[in-house]
């Protein structure tokens, strides 16, 4: 069985710039350690694969890892938009790498991984804004891995339903787009996005039958709990089945400032809310992200 170890360092010390909110002695992340890790971590490494887990120095890998879920993103690193949460590059993307979904679909099959989740920046430099890379990306996953189950973490494709079309005709079991915040703070976290437009892209998802949608949440920008409630209220509104729901955490000096740390009973008080309100999953806590637990979603 993998172990994990708690790292005491303060969580800053792992690529998250000082804010001016004292961090709180509960927030600590955990080594990741064990078999299963190790192993990965070498093909990986051997291999070059490009997993968000690892350039995101994500705080849960060691136990996603264990449980045989990888994060992949694809259409480059370079987002065409700017939110002020987000640490990916933002700028003139490169050109569109048509050997991208082989490349994906073989990093999957070369580290066996039982469930896959594909993310990507936005697009809406190109056409398609990267709809046809994605559907290529799912088909070679289906056809090297066909065992392997799959979510998809989408742009809003500016709510283009022929682009959104192609996801759902390539059909994952589980597709994710990110509200990320409250209405009133939207503008100011994902500046390029719409909160409405967030909402009826997932009820689209779900009316058009994708089998399980989601959306996750961070908290910590300044959002009052009401505004927590509604924003959840809205996703169940839209008929979503599953919830993230985490602590924001500043990934530079230049991102937005982190202006409160939730405690773990305000984040226990919403996974009992979202049980409430009806959905199937919810995951609630300061280390929560988008892809967390993502083998469980599937159910």
């Amino acid at each position: 069985m993998d172990t994990v170890v708690e790292n005491t360092l303060p969580i800053g010390t792992r690529g998250i710039a000082e804010s001016g909110v004292a961090k709180p002695k509960w927030l600590k992340v955990k080594l990741p350690i064990g078999q299963k890790y190790t192993e990965l971590r070498g093909l990986v490494d051997k291999y070059k694969l490009n997993t968000i887990c690892t350039s995101g120095s994500c705080p849960n890998m060691g136990e996603c890892w264990g449980e045989g879920t990888a994060t992949f993103m694809i259409l480059g690193n370079i987002c065409t938009r700017s939110c002020g949460f987000c640490g990916v590059k933002t700028g003139r993307p490169e050109t569109v790498d048509w050997d991208e979904p082989e490349k994906v679909a073989r990093s999957i099959k070369i580290m066996n991984i039982k469930h896959a989740v594909i993310t990507s920046v936005d697009r809406d430099d190109l056409k398609d804004m990267g709809s046809i890379i994605w559907f290529e990306t799912i088909q070679a996953i289906r056809r090297m891995n066909p065992e392997t189950t799959l979510e998809t973490l989408i742009p809003d494709f500016q709510g283009v339903e022929r682009n959104i079309d192609r996801i759902i005709d390539a059909n994952p079991e589980v597709v994710s787009h990110n509200v990320e915040t409250v209405r009133r703070l939207t503008r100011e976290v994902r500046i390029q996005a719409k909160y409405d437009r967030s909402l009826a892209v997932l009820k689209y998802l779900k009316d058009q039958g994708i089998k399980r949608t989601k959306s996750g949440i961070m908290l910590g920008l300044g959002e009052t709990e009401a505004e927590v409630i509604e924003t959840m209220q809205d996703l169940r509104a839209a008929n979503v089945d599953i919830v993230t729901i985490g602590q924001y955490l500043q990934p530079s000096k230049k991102h937005l400032p982190v202006k409160e740390f939730i405690t773990p009973e305000q984040f226990e008080k919403y996974e009992k809310l979202g049980k409430e309100m009806g959905f199937r999953h919810v995951e609630s806590g300061a280390l929560v992200r988008s892809s967390y637990h993502a083998e469980k979603h599937i159910l």
